[in-house]
């Protein structure tokens, strides 16, 4: 039924092919790994099926970073998009699902209040540090980050972002046709709700949102309404005196909405803004469904790559551009698609989860556990119990008997102190006991017996 749709898909991609390595073949191979600004994982386990990421680097130094930690009984998925620098997204990528992850272990679950709860901990660890910082480098007050946090949780999808970071579902509705649908808000001043609820929070500021160029902007300067940092537009102290604040013109409150997932669910992507400003939904939900999973990931960054290029017309200089002078033709991309196999979601991973970040590439074992490290720790406290309440209550049995409890009772420290002065076997076989402490309270004993 799709195979003609296909066809359409493939011959769309032929002529790009020989730009960034985006095969045209009916095989799916895929191109780029020769690209050294593209970053990606084509196919790793989670705990209820695989996923793909990939990311591609346009800045001089890479703004985005990307996380995905699969435990044994959930997945966390992470996106972050920095701006003004890479500051704040290394925090958030570095300290987001640590908090989340704690603040879950403390309730024993995760809900929409253990997520609001982490991205408000992150918000203010990166604000202590602007705090701490400013005097000697003020531009960080200026650095923020848009963040975008998915977390499946015993059969439910929870999502939480700030920003124009995204999370599209691809489901299967009507006559088997897969869906695309989006699961989360943009917090871009170029909707038009966006720009109304803003103005509705500052009826005394009339241009808090302002037109620069063909874009709209909050105070001239940005286009989101919600990130993690960005003191300068928060704070009047990191205001830099550019920008007269009389309260916070953005906010670090996340969208969190949540999603029993049901059979017709098959995928979600989380992708960077990068991605979405050349990828409609349908066009990015079609690309997955329609190719393997293996590296699809990496054939939607390749793909957005090839509209940026066409649109400029820069289809032979696109492999020659590096990093900084690409920034031209697109942002920097981060893209994860989650797969959910749904025979897998009462089941725990078979293999220990793997952590994967990019763009800093390091792949180590997860700690993404909740129920399980609680009962591991409320184990441990009920062994500890067990190990030292008897030596606790041994005294209490063998003080009674009042003949030799100074003897049994204390440490090995203590019997060399206070035996040679209560007892007489030290003097008669000096040469047997002195050689160990051990062997010393074996003799006495028996002899006291």
């Amino acid at each position: 039924m799709f195979r003609w749709l296909k066809r359409i898909v493939l011959v769309c991609c032929r002529p790009l092919s020989r730009y960034v390595g985006l095969s045209s073949g009916e095989d799916g191979v895929l191109g780029g790994e020769d690209l050294p600004v593209l970053w990606h994982r084509d196919l790793e386990k989670h705990s209820c099926g695989e996923f793909s990421c990939a990311m591609v680097q346009a800045n001089q130094v890479c703004e985005d970073y990307g996380h995905v930690e699969p435990g044994r009984e959930g997945t966390f998925v992470g996106v972050y998009d920095g701006h003004g620098g890479h500051d704040a997204s290394r925090f958030a990528c570095d300290n987001l699902s640590r908090h989340l992850t704690m603040l879950a272990r403390e309730k024993g679950t995760i809900d929409e209040e253990v997520l609001n709860n982490a991205f408000a901990a992150t918000e203010n660890g990166f604000i202590s540090i602007v705090e701490r910082e400013f005097h000697v480098d003020p531009t960080i007050a200026t650095m923020g980050c848009c963040c975008l946090v998915g977390v499946i949780w015993k059969r439910t999808l929870y999502v939480a972002n700030l920003g124009d970071c995204r999370a599209v579902l691809g489901h299967i509705g009507r006559f088997n046709r897969i869906v695309a649908e989006q699961l989360t808000n943009d917090h871009n001043v170029r909707i038009k709700e966006v720009r109304d609820e803003l103005r509705a929070l500052h009826p005394d500021n009339p241009n808090i949102v302002s037109r620069v160029g063909s874009s709209w902007c909050v105070k001239g300067i940005i286009k989101v309404t919600r990130a993690i940092g960005d003191a300068f537009l928060k704070k009047p102290e990191f205001s830099l005196g550019a920008i007269p604040l009389r309260r916070p013109v953005l906010r670090a409150d996340p969208s969190v909405s949540s999603r029993n997932l049901q059979a017709v669910d098959r995928f979600v992507i989380f992708a960077s803004d990068g991605l979405w400003d050349l990828l409609s939904n349908e066009e990015a939900v079609q690309i997955v469904h329609t190719y393997p999973r293996q590296g699809i990931a990496r054939r939607l960054v390749l793909s957005a790559m090839n509209v940026a290029a066409r649109a400029r017309k820069k289809y032979d200089e696109l492999m020659n551009y590096d990093k900084g002078v690409r920034r031209a033709l697109h942002d920097d991309i981060t893209v994860v698609v989650i797969f959910i196999d749904h025979e897998m979601l009462n089941d725990e991973l078979t293999v220990p989860g793997m952590s994967v970040r990019g763009f800093v590439d390091t792949h180590q074992p997860s700690h993404f556990n909740i129920e399980q490290e609680v009962a591991t720790e409320s184990e441990l406290t009920e062994t500890e119990h067990t190990e030292t309440e008897p030596t606790e209550t041994e005294p209490t049995e063998t003080e009674p008997t009042e003949s030799e409890p100074t003897e049994t009772e204390p440490t090995e420290s203590e019997l060399t102190e206070t035996e040679p002065t209560e007892t007489e076997p030290t003097e008669t076989e000096p040469t047997e006991t002195e050689p160990t402490e051990t062997e010393l309270t074996e003799t006495e004993l028996t002899e006291t017996v």
